[in-house]
Order: structure tokens, then C-alpha cells, then sequence
């Protein structure tokens, strides 16, 4: 089976850094994994993703997504990819239905195809009734799944998701990763970065774990538990391969 991202030897080095926020990665994704990138502060994880969203040049290496590079193909790619950021992308003093006509009109997406694929989204996420209300005035968890909405309305094949469920109430996150599971099923490849090891131990097909720019550990969580000794969950073996050093960073 042919990946749907394929990684070679990928480095990343910032002007005037000292070492390396990504060096010699190379990973194979595949067509309809939730795959988690899990790693603590400073691993490599958002670099990586940075470049795989063609947000910033790779210093060495390559990649491919669907077979396809930014150098040739660009505008393909930005067609197939969604990205649902941790900061909310969201205009605050238009209301949740504004936001999301103007992210899909963005996608090329207008009129009634439009309309329905927002209000089945909002109804999905327990936002209907809140549809006309200002983004200003809706909670954490309500701007979450806004956020979540505006990134996938244009039903991409592949999707990045950083930190989904951050800072949201329990039923916020119990919908969030209901949907997430949903748009999966239905043939979306998933890339998820998190903190929270738990959700993505249930969460997750395939994990790669990641410190210092490299990957220490990859396969199902399942397998990670089993291989990494004397661990019974997915943060003893994340604590484990990492170490427990804080990552505290200025």
C-alpha cells in the first residue's frame, strides 16, 4: 500500500539555532490512520507539521502527500489538506455562521451545498441553536468545535489537527473526538498532535512518538505498551522513552 504522506530524511534548522528542530525523520502515514505525533515542548512536532502544511521550507530532505509536492503542486494540496490550529482561527465579532460562510466560501464552497454542510456540522456539534450568536460571546469549548468546523468543511483527505481538545470541558472533548472518529470513518486520513496521552491512547490507530527532532518509538499504542518494559499505559511509556526532564522554554 502506498503512503499518503511519505517522509525522507527530513531536517529543519532555524536561522541562527544552534541545533536541529528536526533532523533525518523520515516516517510513512497511511490512508485512514489517526496518527499521533506525541512528543513533549520542543520535540520537532510543530515543525514538522509546519512544513508538512507548506507553511515553511524544510532545510533538507523531501516529502510527498497523495504523491504530490509543494514545488509542483501547491494549489492541489492545499484542496486535500485541513488544518485545525490550537489558536482559534475564528473572527470574534461575526457570529459562528458568518465565520464558517466565509472559511468555506474560501474552499470555493457556495449557496445551499454550503449552508447544509454548515448547519449539519453545527447540529453534530450541539451548536445549531447557537448559530447566529457571536463567536465573542461563546465559551472555550464552543469556539473549539467552531474551529474544528471551519477546518474540515471542504472535506479534506487529510487532516492536522493540533491539540484538538485543549482547554475544553469534558462534553466538549466527548463530542470532539466523536466527530474526529466520524470524519475518520468516512475515509480521512487523521494527524493529530496532543498532550492529553490518554485521549490518544484510545484515540490513535498509530502513534509516533518523537523528542529532540527524531522518533524514539512507532506502532499501534497498543504495541508501544507491550514492547516498552514495565509500562502499562501510553504516558508511562511517553515518560519512559522521554525521560522526566522539563521542557520549560523562554
Amino acid at each position: 500500500m502506498q503512503p499518503i504522506i511519505q517522509i525522507k530524511s527530513l531536517s529543519k534548522i532555524y536561522k541562527e539555532a544552534d541545533t536541529f528542530s528536526l533532523s533525518d525523520f523520515t516516517l510513512d502515514i497511511y490512508e485512514k490512520q489517526v496518527f499521533g505525533l506525541l512528543g513533549p515542548n520542543g520535540a520537532g512536532k510543530t515543525t514538522l507539521i509546519s512544513m508538512l502544511c507548506g507553511l515553511i521550507k524544510p532545510t533538507s530532505g523531501s516529502f510527498e502527500i497523495a504523491n504530490l509536492t509543494y514545488a509542483k503542486n501547491a494549489n492541489d494540496i492545499k484542496k486535500i489538506i485541513g488544518v485545525v490550529p490550537q489558536e482559534y482561527a475564528l473572527y470574534p465579532t461575526l457570529t459562528a455562521r458568518e465565520n464558517l460562510m466565509y472559511f468555506g466560501s474560501m474552499f470555493g464552497l457556495k449557496n445551499d451545498d454550503l449552508k447544509q454542510k454548515i448547519n449539519e456540522s453545527l447540529d453534530f456539534l450541539g451548536l445549531l441553536k447557537f448559530a447566529d450568536k457571536r463567536i465573542e460571546s461563546f465559551s472555550g469549548g464552543m469556539k473549539r468545535r467552531v474551529n474544528l468546523i471551519a477546518g474540515i468543511l471542504h472535506e479534506p483527505k487529510i487532516l492536522f489537527l493540533d491539540e484538538p481538545t485543549v482547554g475544553v470541558d469534558v462534553h466538549s472533548k466527548n463530542v470532539i473526538i466523536e466527530y474526529l472518529k466520524e470524519l475518520n470513518q468516512s475515509g480521512t486520513t487523521i494527524i493529530y498532535t496532543s498532550h492529553h496521552l490518554t485521549e490518544a491512547q484510545d484515540f490513535c490507530t498509530d502513534i509516533a512518538i518523537v523528542d529532540r527532532g527524531k522518533i524514539y518509538a512507532q506502532g499501534t499504542p497498543n504495541q508501544l505498551i507491550a514492547t516498552t518494559p514495565n509500562c502499562s499505559n501510553l504516558e508511562d511509556v511517553f515518560i519512559a522513552l522521554t525521560g522526566k526532564e522539563l521542557r520549560d522554554d523562554v
